[in-house]
C-alpha cells in the first residue's frame, strides 16, 4: 500500500510539474482608447515563460510599429504588476501615410519604378511607407542585376514633410565597377558543344553579371535532349574576375522504334525488307548534331527511305544548316526523290527560322503508261519555316507542352516541257492543356495544300497511318489537300503509364479525281514508359462520312521508342 501511495505521488509530481513554471502575462496599452486598439490589431504575444521573453516581444512590437509609419512612438518603461503580470505603454504619437525619395536618375532607372509607385517624377517617387522595406529590396536586385551584386541602398536626409508625409534620399553605395563575367567553367559535362552558351542560352564571357538571369537561362538546358543542369549555378568573386560555373550531365539522346522484317520477292528472285525503322543520333560528336535515318514499307507496297542531317551554329556562328534526303517508291509505278538545303537561326530556346531550298524529282516506272496521271516532273521551291516548341521536362511521359511548325514554299514545276508556278503550305501543331496533375487533353492539326493549275497523282500529298489519321493504312490516302485534327482525353495513372481516348477527324480533297471527303477514327490506346523505353499501343477504326462502321476496318498501331 506504502509502494502504490509513493508511486502515485512521483507520478502527480511529475504531470504537474508544469503548474510549479512560471507564467508571465504581457499587456500593451496605448496613449488612447485607439492607439490601444491599433497596438492589439497587431495580435503580439501576451503569455510567456520568462521576463527576456517579454522584452523581446516589446522590441518587436514597436519595430512593427516603425514600418506602418509610427515612427515617433515611444515606449514607456515595462511595470511589473505583481510575479506574473507585467504591462507598458507607448505612445505612437503620428502616423506618417507616404514618403517622397528623391533619386538620381542617372544610377536607377525610371523603368525598375514604374513597377512599384504610381506617382513617379523626374527626381522623386512617391512610396507608401509600409512598403519601403520591401522596396528597397527590389530596387538593390535590380541594381544587383545591372552588375553590382554587392552595392548597398540607404536613405538619408529624412525629413518631415507635413502632417502626413516624409521626404528622403536615396542613395547607392558601391565600392567596385559593374562586374562582367570574366570566364565560364563547365563542371561534369566538360565537352559541352560552348556554342549553345553563346546562341542558346545567351551567355557569354564581358557580359555584365546578373545572376538572376542566368539562373533562368541555365534552366533552359533541361529543355535540351543531351544535357542537364546537374545543379545551379555558382559565381566565384575575386577583386578583379568574375567566374561563373556551370554543373551539367550528359543525357541519353538517342532513339530507336521500329520492326524489320526481309524476304526473297518471287518474281525478281531479291531480297526485300519490310516493316519500321526510325533512328534518331543527336550529340554523339558533342557538337549538338542530329542525324536522323528513316525507313518504312507498309501494306500497299509503299517504301520510304529518308535521312535528315542537322549541323547547328556552323563555324560557331548562330546559323545551323539543315539536309533532308527522301526517296519514296509506290510498287512499280513511280518514285520520288525530295531533297532540301535549309538555313536555320534559333532565336531563342523556343523560336526558330528556317530558309532555303526544296528540289523533287520523280520518275515515271510503268513500261507501258496506261495512267495519264503520272508523269516525270521536277520541282524547285523557295521555302520559308518557322517552328515554336515549348517543353514540359517535369513530366517523362509527355516531354513537350505544345509545338508549332508552319512551312511556305514557292516555285515551278517542269513537265514534258511544260513550267508551271506551284506552292506548298503545311502547317503542324498540338497543344496539351493540362486539367490537373493527371489529366490532360491533347489537341492536334495538321494540313498541307499543294497549289498548282494541273496535278499528277505522283506529286499529291500523303497520309493516313499512327501519325496522322489513326484507323487507316499508312500513307494509304492521296489529296491535294488535307487537314486532320487529333484528339486524345489522356489519364495519367502515375509517372511511367497513361491510358487515352483517340477521336480523329479529316477533310481532304484530290482535285485529280475531283473528290472531296470528310474522314473520321475513333479508338483508344495507353502507352507505358519502361526501362527498354515508351511503348504505345493504339487500336482505331476508320471510316469515310458515308460508310457504316466496320470492325474488319480496325486497325493496331504499335510503337517502342528506345532512348540508349
Amino acid at each position: 500500500m506504502q509502494k502504490a501511495s509513493f508511486l502515485f505521488l512521483t507520478i502527480y509530481i511529475v504531470l504537474s510539474s508544469g503548474l510549479f513554471c512560471q507564467n508571465l502575462h504581457l499587456k500593451i496599452d496605448g496613449n488612447t482608447e485607439f492607439e490601444t486598439s491599433t497596438i492589439d490589431a497587431l495580435n503580439y504575444l501576451k503569455n510567456h515563460k520568462d521576463y527576456s521573453s517579454i522584452k523581446h516581444e516589446v522590441d518587436s512590437v514597436q519595430k512593427r510599429l516603425f514600418k506602418m509609419g509610427y515612427i515617433e512612438n515611444r515606449l514607456n518603461e515595462i511595470i511589473k504588476i505583481n510575479d506574473s503580470s507585467f504591462k507598458t505603454q507607448i505612445h505612437l504619437k503620428k502616423k506618417f501615410s507616404n514618403i517622397f525619395i528623391y533619386y538620381d536618375k542617372t544610377t536607377i532607372k525610371r523603368r525598375f519604378l514604374e513597377t512599384i509607385s504610381e506617382n513617379i517624377f523626374d527626381d522623386y517617387f512617391e512610396l507608401e511607407f509600409s512598403k519601403i522595406e520591401t522596396v528597397l529590396n527590389f530596387i538593390n536586385s535590380k541594381i544587383s542585376d545591372e552588375g553590382l551584386p554587392f552595392s548597398k541602398l540607404r536613405l538619408f536626409n529624412i525629413k518631415v514633410r507635413d502632417t502626413s508625409n516624409l521626404s528622403a534620399n536615396l542613395v547607392i553605395e558601391s565600392k567596385e565597377q559593374k562586374r562582367v563575367i570574366s570566364n565560364i567553367l563547365i563542371k561534369g559535362y566538360e565537352k559541352f558543344p560552348r556554342s549553345y552558351l553563346k546562341h542558346y542560352l545567351k551567355i557569354k564571357s564581358s557580359q555584365v553579371f546578373d545572376l538572376t538571369k542566368i539562373k533562368n537561362k541555365t534552366n533552359q538546358l533541361n529543355n535540351l535532349k543531351f544535357a542537364n543542369e546537374a545543379k545551379p549555378p555558382e559565381v566565384l568573386f575575386s577583386k578583379d574576375s568574375t567566374i561563373l560555373y556551370l554543373y551539367l550531365e550528359k543525357a541519353k539522346s538517342n532513339s530507336f522504334d521500329g520492326f524489320l522484317g526481309f524476304g526473297t520477292n518471287e518474281e525478281t528472285s531479291k531480297l526485300e525488307f519490310d516493316g519500321y525503322l526510325n533512328l534518331n543520333l543527336t550529340n554523339n560528336l558533342n557538337f549538338g548534331e542530329s542525324f536522323k535515318l528513316l525507313y518504312k514499307s507498309d501494306e500497299n507496297d509503299q517504301k520510304t527511305f529518308q535521312t535528315d542531317l542537322t549541323l547547328p551554329y556552323v563555324f560557331k556562328s548562330p546559323i545551323g544548316i539543315d539536309l533532308l534526303l527522301r526517296i519514296f517508291k509506290k510498287d512499280s509505278s513511280f518514285t520520288t526523290v525530295n531533297q532540301s538545303l535549309k538555313l536555320h537561326y534559333q532565336i531563342n530556346s523556343k523560336h526558330k527560322i528556317y530558309a532555303g531550298l526544296l528540289s523533287t524529282e520523280s520518275n515515271n516506272l510503268l513500261t507501258e503508261n496506261t495512267s495519264l496521271t503520272i508523269s516525270d516532273y521536277k520541282t524547285q521551291y523557295y521555302s520559308f519555316a518557322y517552328e515554336f516548341i515549348k517543353p514540359q521536362s517535369y513530366n517523362p511521359l509527355f516531354l513537350i507542352n505544345s509545338k508549332l511548325y508552319l512551312e511556305t514554299n514557292f516555285g515551278e514545276r517542269k513537265a514534258l516541257n511544260t513550267q508551271e508556278k506551284q506552292s506548298l503550305f503545311s502547317i503542324d501543331a498540338f497543344k496539351i492543356f493540362n486539367l490537373n496533375r493527371k489529366n490532360s487533353i491533347f489537341l492536334r492539326l495538321n494540313s498541307a495544300y499543294l497549289n498548282s493549275n494541273t496535278y499528277f497523282e505522283n506529286e499529291l500529298l500523303r497520309f493516313g497511318g499512327i501519325n496522322s489519321i489513326r484507323g487507316f493504312e499508312e500513307n494509304s490516302l492521296f489529296s491535294s489537300l488535307f487537314s486532320l485534327i487529333n484528339t486524345e482525353y489522356r489519364y495519367q495513372l502515375n509517372n511511367s503509364i497513361y491510358i487515352h481516348s483517340i477521336i480523329d477527324a479529316a477533310y481532304f480533297e484530290n482535285k485529280i479525281l475531283n473528290t472531296k471527303e470528310k474522314l473520321f477514327g475513333y479508338g483508344f490506346g495507353f502507352g507505358i514508359l519502361t526501362q527498354a523505353g515508351l511503348f504505345k499501343f493504339n487500336y482505331a477504326n476508320g471510316k469515310s462520312e458515308n460508310q457504316k462502321f466496320k470492325l474488319s476496318n480496325s486497325k493496331i498501331h504499335l510503337s517502342l521508342i528506345a532512348n540508349f
